[in-house]
């Protein structure tokens, strides 16, 4: 199905990655204040989801830079795992997962500025995003941070959903860069 998806039209392929994108939001959500049995199906529900956000967002940013999207599939990949294992307790080196979607958010920052198909704006706010997440870099400085790190993330990813849902990529500018 996720094939399918990537051989769609791009615009429609970005509005299909900001409708898991809002899943995501908030099934993630959720879960956070639910717990329990509920809380981690959301979790997992939100994993999925945001699983699929980055395989389309890989297919969306390859006219870019194919090496660096592949670069951010793969840290929002091992940012999902982290998280995954932390939810049954088997992470062996605890690295918040929130920092793996900053590197990630950063990536996506930089890749949108380079496009053509969609606002720089977005990029400054996925970039403003991603550094806020990086705060968990250092467990102190987040809980200091405490809950106004969590403000740019929301921001950033959040804008870029919105307007993936109502605007999608613009297409003969996807189609002029895939070209490229």
């Amino acid at each position: 199905m996720l094939k399918r998806m990537t051989e769609a039209s791009p615009r429609l392929t970005a509005r299909i990655a900001g409708l898991f994108y809002l899943v995501t939001f908030v099934t993630g959500a959720y879960a956070l204040f639910v717990g329990g049995r509920l809380g981690f199906a959301a979790n997992l529900i939100a994993t999925a989801s945001y699983l699929a956000v980055t395989r389309l967002f890989y297919d969306i940013f390859k006219p870019v830079n194919r090496s660096l999207s592949l670069l951010a599939a793969f840290v929002s990949v091992a940012g999902l795992a982290n998280g995954a294992l932390s939810m049954v307790h088997i992470v062996p080196a605890y690295i918040n997962t929130l920092v793996f979607f900053g590197v990630y958010c950063l990536l996506i920052g930089y890749l949108i500025l380079k496009s053509t198909f969609l606002p720089h704006s977005l990029g400054a706010l996925m970039a403003f995003g991603g550094l806020g997440w990086l705060t968990f870099l250092s467990p102190a400085l987040a809980k200091y941070l405490s809950p106004y790190n969590f403000a740019p993330g929301m921001i950033g990813e959040g804008a870029l959903t919105v307007w993936l849902l109502v605007k999608g990529v613009n297409e003969p500018r996807w189609q002029e860069q895939a070209r490229g």
